[in-house]
């Protein structure tokens, strides 16, 4: 008898485990809140009648569509390293509102306006790429930002962003032109984890006479005291900045099993002519 417990016990235990590991879980840059107002990213955002793939197709919305939240479901659906929630949302054409169900992965991650252009970023799929230094090929995350003119796309620039647990959280910034020749405003998208030793992603964009210019990406990450790695770019309206340029700046901090620090520091100086930037 106490045979048998063991047995259906370990099988009761297989069974969680198995369902555990079949759960489909939301990333957080996709949690979006009910009764506030959103933007499509992807092209063509298909609009179901319910939650589902397989559901009937009412409509399909393009990038810069203005939509209403109105109810997150459940639901979860996971397209290669995007996992997202489906959204019920009312949105407008002319003068019809509509309502249906769209996958929160073509939805924006974040979005502002600025001189009458709207700036969009959003993670848009997911990619094969080669691990350095591994003979190996990992899924990849492409995010991108895409300026638009009312209905119109002006320009856009991707680039390789997080996955699975540093998709926790995302922001998205517009700054100044950092004094630099010819750039109108500066765009910084963000995205990270929220667990010590899961890396956070920044993303600095140019924008200038109309054109994005994506400088090199830029990683943090962290364990408490024990390590870390920062990144930074400094300005020419920084403190430490110079003129026509913007400084890259790395820093590693290590501790030792005496737990004495070891730190590294590196920078190199990228050159700006009005239009691109080259190594100094």
């Amino acid at each position: 008898m106490k045979s048998l417990l063991t047995v259906l016990f370990l099988m009761v235990l297989q069974l969680f485990s198995a369902q555990e590991e079949n759960e489909v879980y939301p990333d957080g840059v996709f949690s979006f809140e009910e009764n506030k107002t959103q933007k499509i990213f992807t092209d063509w955002t298909r609009v179901r009648k319910y939650p589902d793939v397989q559901s009937e197709l009412l409509d399909s919305l393009q990038t810069n569509q203005q939509v209403m939240i109105l109810k997150k479901e459940e639901k979860v659906l996971r397209l290669g390293e995007r996992g997202a929630n489906w959204y019920k949302v009312s949105y407008q054409k002319g003068d019809v509102t509509s309502e249906g169900y769209i996958w929160g992965g073509n939805l924006c991650v974040g979005y502002r306006n600025k001189n009458g252009y709207d700036f969009l970023f959003g993670l848009s799929k997911t990619v094969d790429r080669k691990n350095k230094g591994y003979n190996e090929t990992v899924k990849q995350n492409i995010a991108g930002i895409k300026v638009m003119e009312g209905n119109t796309l002006i320009d856009e620039v991707y680039f390789d962003t997080g996955r699975g647990e540093e998709l926790s959280y995302a922001t998205f910034a517009i700054e100044s032109g950092h004094k630099l020749q010819n750039v109108d405003l500066t765009l910084k998208a963000m995205v990270s984890g929220e667990a010590c030793g899961i890396a956070s992603y920044d993303q600095y964009v140019f924008f200038k006479g109309k054109k994005l210019v994506a400088l090199p990406q830029l990683t943090n990450v962290g364990d408490a005291d024990v390590y870390y790695h920062s990144e930074e770019f400094v300005f020419p309206n920084d403190k430490g900045g110079i003129p026509g340029a913007f400084i890259f700046k790395m820093e590693e901090m290590e501790k030792d099993d005496k737990d004495r620090e070891k730190k590294k520091r590196s920078s190199k100086t990228y050159l700006w002519d009005g239009n691109s930037y080259r190594l100094k």
